[in-house]
């Protein structure tokens, strides 16, 4: 799934060049002297940020933050003690057996509409037509709400609104749409059929994962790390949960029963490992893969990769600033940014920039 993603995102392939004509000799001619030239300066390596392979987040803010978070999810106002109810041991036993299968959970996500690889191979070639692709797009709501919805975000502050698909195609342009496609084909379906958790905590987890991967897909490239791979991983650092939202939803039919400190720890852990499986199924880069699976090592002095520190960063901010906008935490608060990197506060920024008007 990764290649054939990564296949009809990126550009089309630049047409090969013509071999060159035999060359006609030229007439002879009386050598001059050689020029003395000095040697040409030589240009400077491309610059790659180096950062130390340990936790990019200090432990106790980890855990204030996630407790917040949780606390937030499941609209419980304290962590339930330190056992399993009977239906929060349910869900896990579904999940284990899920994991100790031959399942990887990739079957229980949804599929990419059958649209989406139209729109996207379209976007790849070089005869791009905004016209054609309008009426494609056109065809699903979904895709016209979300295009309309970016193409008035540009214009946020300036009084003028894009009503048409037209013209919301001409102003996003074409890698703005491959972005745009991309995300619709992973957001999950919530519909009036979805149970309680699906219909409450599905959005929430798929803003945080969305807001996220354009956060990092900004500063991957300074940081030598791939933007497209990192705004995958960013997008799936949350499938896992999302796939165990049905669970929790079949087993407690719909009543709100979950969402102690200790489900919720047991809970983190097998659906981090949900979303490696389900990466690796579809095929992604092993650099996704072992940052999906470093978000689960969290232990002191622990090595990481880059992209498992950039996505460990933003999770931990995105998580941050969902919170400050809903009033949990305050926002602003200077020790929920200490020992944070450098480049903490403008991946901050970025993710304030991204909430969804």
């Amino acid at each position: 799934m990764y290649r054939w993603l990564r296949r009809l995102i990126s550009g089309p392939a630049a047409p090969a060049r013509p071999a060159p004509s035999t060359p006609v000799p030229a007439p002879a001619s009386v050598p001059e002297p050689a020029a003395v030239l000095s040697p040409a300066p030589a240009s400077a390596p491309a610059r790659v940020e180096t950062r130390p392979s340990g936790l990019p987040v200090p432990f106790d803010l980890l855990e204030h933050v996630g407790g917040a978070w949780n606390a937030w999810l499941f609209e419980r106002a304290d962590e339930g003690g330190l056992e399993l109810n009977p239906h929060e041991a349910r869900v896990l036993e579904t999940l284990a057996g899920i994991l100790s299968s031959q399942q990887s959970g990739a079957a229980l996500v949804r599929r990419m509409p059958g649209l989406i690889p139209q729109l996207l191979q379209s976007l790849r070639s070089e005869n791009f037509s905004g016209s054609a692709l309008s009426r494609t797009i056109s065809s699903d709501v979904v895709l016209v709400a979300a295009v309309i919805r970016l193409a008035n975000s540009c214009y946020q502050g300036s009084g003028a609104t894009v009503t048409s698909v037209e013209q919301a195609v001409i102003l996003i342009g074409q890698e703005g749409l491959r972005q745009l496609i991309t995300t619709v084909a992973f957001r999950p379906i919530v519909d009036v059929h979805s149970g309680f958790y699906v219909r409450r905590l599905a959005p929430i987890l798929w803003e945080h994962s969305e807001r996220c991967a354009m956060a990092v897909r900004a500063l991957a490239p300074r940081l030598g790390i791939e933007a497209f791979d990192a705004f995958l991983a960013a997008l799936l650092q949350n499938v896992g949960l999302t796939v165990a939202l049905r669970t929790m939803d079949q087993v407690t039919k719909g009543e709100p029963q979950l969402g102690s400190g200790v489900f919720w720890a047991q809970l983190g852990r097998d659906t981090r490992r949900l979303s490696v499986n389900i990466a690796r199924e579809w095929n992604f880069p092993d650099s996704v893969v072992q940052a999906l699976g470093e978000q689960g090592g969290l232990r002191k002095g622990a090595a990481m990769s880059p992209l498992g520190r950039l996505l460990m960063l933003v999770d931990y901010l995105g998580k941050l600033r969902m919170l400050a906008e809903q009033g949990v935490v305050e926002d602003g608060d200077a020790a929920l940014m200490a020992g944070l990197p450098e480049d903490a506060a403008e991946c901050y920024e970025l993710l304030v920039k991204t909430r969804n008007p």
